[in-house]
């Protein structure tokens, strides 16, 4: 699972904030075709291939390729080689021109940097990433997601009053309605969850018109259940978190199941069928933005999250979590802001 490490800067992955500065590929006529297949490996989930097509067009393109290089890093970082996402970013540095472009590079290199150093734990990584986000934010200082991405760096380094400040700076650069503006405000409060495993900020509009932002369910313990009604294992595990949902009745427990399905209407009256009265969303496949954000690549698939939003168990397949949801409930009870469940 890549989530886990990669954790929550604003733009996990930067190329999207590149996008409109880029070309759609390589000007060289052998990278260009070379560049075509590399696409055409992605779209057929042949990371590896495709990586290392898009490596081979940006040297056709004597390193001038901006979405080669794009590619190469989400590539390089789904694969793991990131080696060659740092060579990626560290092309971009070379070829920007201008502040915002700069401001840009250097944040991709600032976010290949943190990723890997939380996947490796490496302190090294962690200063780096720090500098390369400082240097974006010497090009472009109304960047809050480079003072978002410092203060995560920064925390993982235990510096955490610098932390802090870059939180408070990012806090008072975005509004309200922003995602990592409360998670920011959380991280400020407590500087240690930046170095947890925490689950993605999000936000989705259940089945019933019910809003449930990731961060208002501070102080409960959740459930996430991706699934479908295709899934034979799915439909298996099915009684497995009904039993679950009456049994913690009433406790501060939230449990929110993601269908894959493409058919609304199959699924709503699957659900009403089935008596899944607990919260219910349709992601709509796995390219759906839950399934793409908790890198949800077979189902069922759960995860369970403690009451600061820490992720203590994942599962593929059935699986007995009531023990752990036990202890985490009690825990939860035990909090201040503890009360009845959003259920």
């Amino acid at each position: 699972m890549r989530f886990a490490p990669i954790c929550l800067v604003a733009a996990c992955i930067v190329a999207p904030l590149f996008a409109q500065d880029i070309e759609e590929g390589p000007t060289n006529e052998k990278a260009q075709k070379t560049y075509k297949e590399a696409c055409q490996e992605m779209q057929k989930d042949q990371t590896s291939f495709a990586l290392d097509s898009f490596k081979k067009a940006d040297k056709q393109d004597d390193g001038h390729c901006q979405a080669c290089q794009t590619n190469m890093i989400i590539c390089g970082e789904q694969t793991g080689d990131w080696k060659t996402a740092e060579f990626a970013a560290g092309e971009m540095v070379a070829e920007a021109h201008g502040d915002k472009q700069t401001a840009l590079a250097h944040f991709q290199l600032a976010t290949v940097l943190l990723h890997e150093a939380q996947q490796k734990h490496k302190e090294e990584l962690f200063t780096r990433a720090d500098e390369e986000a400082n240097k974006a934010l010497a090009a472009g200082p109304n960047f809050p997601q480079a003072l978002f991405l410092d203060g995560i760096a920064l925390a993982n380094l235990h510096q955490d009053d610098a932390a802090k400040a870059k939180f408070g700076d990012f806090v008072k650069r975005v509004p309200a309605e922003d995602l990592e503006r409360r998670r920011a405000l959380r991280y400020i409060a407590q500087p240690e969850l930046a170095r947890a495993r925490m689950v993605p900020a999000f936000a989705v509009t259940t089945l019933d018109g019910t809003r449930i932002s990731m961060d208002d369910l501070q102080g409960k313990v959740v459930l996430i259940d991706f699934w479908a009604t295709w899934c034979g294992p799915c439909r298996e595990a099915l009684p497995h978190i009904r039993d679950i949902a009456r049994k913690f009745q009433g406790q501060p427990l939230v449990i929110l199941s993601v269908s894959l399905d493409s058919d609304a209407q199959k699924r709503k009256d699957f659900v009403t069928k089935n008596e899944m009265t607990w919260f219910q969303y349709r992601d709509g496949g796995f390219d759906g933005q839950l399934s793409k954000m908790f890198d949800v690549e077979a189902i069922p698939h759960t995860f369970t999250i403690d009451a600061d939003g820490v992720v203590q168990d994942e599962h593929v397949g059935d699986a007995s979590i009531e023990g752990r949801l036990k202890k985490l409930l009690a825990a939860a009870r035990e909090l201040p802001s503890a009360g009845a469940t959003a259920n």
